[in-house]
């Protein structure tokens, strides 16, 4: 790429901007690149100052800037599907990130189009998921959209083989910069979660220090007190949270989880830390914050005991549960495999209608109880041990019998082995 094209001689690229060091001289760069540079940011529930943020990029040569709020869509079409799905990759990670990308890159994508932009544009880096799950999205909604991934352009990442080398850049180009110390690890935070990872965080040993966690209260300083909430769900999505303690009676899907994380925050409720597999092949150690998820789908796995089939739930846990996971963690929502996974989760989900009584207590969960009032899968005097109910005993008489024709068929063989 040239350093002396005139502005805007290549085209107009959107670029996903946050405000920060990175993507203000990638704003820059893209400029002296030739291209017209529009700036654009999704508010997914990040603690952010966005007027600070709009007036940096026009500063600094952006055309015009977007900021789009995208956290009802966030948590109606992707948190709250996750939720139904019991979704996670790799048993424990609650796919904090990865939920906020498919909305994010819709947006933009929308946004370039009415623009008339010929290119998209990013800060990921080359090593990680994001740059994946973004540029995957882009080329699924826009097959005619370029995509410029700076982090993977050798004069690109070779002019800037680290911070110092850009913040050098910055004070050229009179790009302002945060006054506030660089922490020694990386951040993305939405509603759903805020992560950390890189710096001193790739050391697998190393034990995360006490003020890194932001969202979270330390379980040991967490309060004395329990604190108990109940959980209704309709379909398998949450529909009330109440709180009779502080008389909370919460029912709009954004304001209810909202609410959530406010009660799991200060009950020190959410902390996981993990090494896992990225898509790309790169194991990484990452430490995540989800406050809010962690109870909702700890309360929906609850309520399935009670009014979900067997062999419904079986299904749904071997062959959409996991795969609902690959797909977000993997970038793939927007697929042919994502289209049809998404139709399935609500099919799965018709009867898991009731509540769930929640306790929190210093970093834990524990349900105290859980109700229905239209599902009865569950019936007291049948699985009563001390009323007989119409459960006639001597019937399982034969299913034991049945059962164990192979394996005393197998138990024989072994014998002459």
């Amino acid at each position: 790429m040239s350093s002396t094209a005139a502005p805007g001689s290549k085209g107009k690229v959107l670029l996903a901007y946050s405000g920060g060091l990175d993507t203000s001289c990638i704003l820059v760069w893209l400029i002296e690149q030739g291209y017209e540079v529009l700036a654009y940011m999704a508010n997914v529930g990040q603690e952010e100052d966005f007027d600070a943020a709009r007036e940096k990029a026009l500063k600094v040569g952006a055309t015009k800037v977007f900021i789009e709020d995208l956290r009802r869509e966030l948590v109606e079409e992707l948190v709250i599907p996750t939720i139904q799905a019991n979704a996670v990759y790799e048993t424990v990670y609650l796919l904090g990130t990865s939920v906020a990308r498919p909305v994010i890159a819709r947006s933009q994508v929308a946004i370039a189009q009415r623009e008339g932009c010929t290119h998209v544009s990013h800060g990921c880096t080359g090593k990680g998921n994001d740059q994946v799950r973004f540029e995957l999205a882009y080329y699924a909604l826009d097959p005619k959209l370029q995509v410029i991934a700076p982090w993977r352009i050798p004069e690109f990442y070779k002019r800037f083989p680290g911070r110092a080398a850009l913040l050098e850049y910055a004070a050229q180009k009179n790009i302002p910069v945060s006054q506030t110390p660089s922490k020694p690890w990386s951040t993305d935070e939405n509603l759903f979660h805020i992560s950390y990872e890189a710096g001193i965080l790739e050391d697998p040993n190393v034990t995360p220090p006490k003020d890194m966690w932001k969202l979270t209260v330390d379980p040991e300083e967490a309060p004395n007190t329990p604190e108990r909430i109940t959980i209704t769900f309709k379909a398998g999505k949450p529909v009330r949270v109440t709180n009779e303690a502080d008389g909370t009676d919460v029912t709009d899907p954004l304001d209810l989880f909202l609410y959530l994380n406010t009660v799991a925050r200060r009950n020190g409720v959410g902390r996981i830390d993990i090494v896992e597999n990225r898509f790309i092949g790169i194991k990484s150690r990452g430490c995540y914050e989800t406050p809010g998820g962690t109870v909702l789908r700890a309360a929906h796995i609850d309520l399935e005991g009670l009014v979900l089939d067997r062999e419904v739930r079986a299904y749904r846990d071997e062959h959409i549960t996991p795969v609902f996971g690959k797909i977000m963690y993997n970038g793939l929502y927007f697929s042919p495999e994502g289209d049809l996974i998404t139709k399935m989760v609500p099919l799965t989900q018709a009867n898991v209608n009731g509540s769930v009584r929640v306790k929190l207590y210093k970093g834990t969960l524990t349900m105290e109880g859980r109700w229905s009032d239209t599902e009865t899968l569950y019936d007291m005097e049948q699985s009563s041990m001390d009323v007989q109910g119409d459960f006639e005993p001597t019937d399982s008489d034969g299913f034991i019998k049945i059962q164990s024709i192979r394996l005393k068929k197998w138990g024989a063989t072994q014998k002459k082995n």
